[in-house]
């Protein structure tokens, strides 16, 4: 049995574990709320330019030239891949789906030699690079509460490969956030763009400019949107399963302490029926 100095080490040290875990939940609590509004915040503008994409897209071009960003071609090239993880670990599985669901897509495209990645968070560009994948550019530390101009950098890069026919397809992968519990890795397609497709009637206007013109604006636009928005999904996702796993983790730490608080009143009752077994034969030594 662990002498009674070891056991005192062990409880000690496993209380502040969980004093740190359980500090690290509140402070992930926090965050979590806030991220969790700007994501729900920001939905509804990027489902409004989907719709607003896709009532363009219909329209027809009087110069009959389509627009790069919607052209779809056959994948003969390479194709690019924006894979956001986070920067800090202590979050469960969330890194770790988001990086198996990459591995799979880029096996399936060919192997790390058809695919260009960009990642976003330090997890997944540490777990990508000491597996040889090809990173084209890696973005770290946007922090917590990012604007849009963050994601800038990330549109041109992809935006100019496609546009150049560097790769023929781009696809997002990100942890979606769902609920509190609930993080499910999405795969979009990012380019070319696919413009949902409208539902009841279409409605005419005058534009000025030409609805061309105002799209051509628009598409490269959208493209950043939708990486801010997988971008705020991924910080709401990890605020989410950070909390969730250090809930878990002080959870797990007062039960161990519970476990070794007895099996240290048992090392210690069995130190002191030992001491008075040998006291008595002791006295019995003495009285015979």
């Amino acid at each position: 049995m662990a002498s009674l100095r070891t056991v005192r080490r062990r409880i000690k040290s496993v209380r502040n574990i969980s004093q740190i875990t359980k500090a690290m939940e509140m402070v992930a609590a926090s965050r979590m709320r806030r991220a969790q509004l700007r994501v729900l915040a920001s939905r509804p503008y990027s489902e409004r330019l989907q719709r607003l994409i896709a009532d363009l897209a219909v329209r027809p071009n009087p110069d009959g030239e389509a627009q790069p960003l919607l052209q779809h071609r056959e994948t003969r090239n390479r194709v690019g891949l924006v894979v956001m993880t986070s920067d800090r670990g202590l979050c469960g599985g969330l890194n770790s789906s988001v990086l198996r669901q990459t591995m799979a897509r880029i096996l399936e495209s060919g192997g790390p030699e058809a695919v260009d990645v960009v990642t976003v968070g330090r997890k997944g560009q540490d777990f990508l690079a000491r597996r040889g994948v090809r990173l084209r550019s890696t973005f770290t530390h946007l922090g917590d509460t990012p604007g849009i101009l963050a994601v800038q950098p990330i549109a041109r890069s992809i935006i100019g490969d496609f546009t150049s026919g560097r790769i023929d397809a781009a696809y997002l992968l990100f942890p979606r956030f769902v609920s509190t519990l609930v993080q499910r890795v999405n795969v979009q397609q990012l380019l070319p763009v696919i413009p949902n497709t409208m539902e009841g009637p279409q409605l005419e206007y005058i534009f000025e400019p030409s609805a061309p013109e105002i799209l051509s604006d628009l598409l490269p636009r959208y493209v950043e949107v939708e990486i801010y928005q997988a971008l705020l999904d991924t910080i709401a996702s990890e605020q989410s399963a950070r909390m969730v796993a250090m809930r878990s983790a002080t959870d797990n730490a007062k039960d161990l302490i519970q476990t070794l608080t007895l099996v240290y009143n048992k090392a210690r009752q069995a130190a002191i029926t030992k001491e008075l077994s040998e006291i008595a034969a002791g006295a019995e030594a003495l009285a015979g």
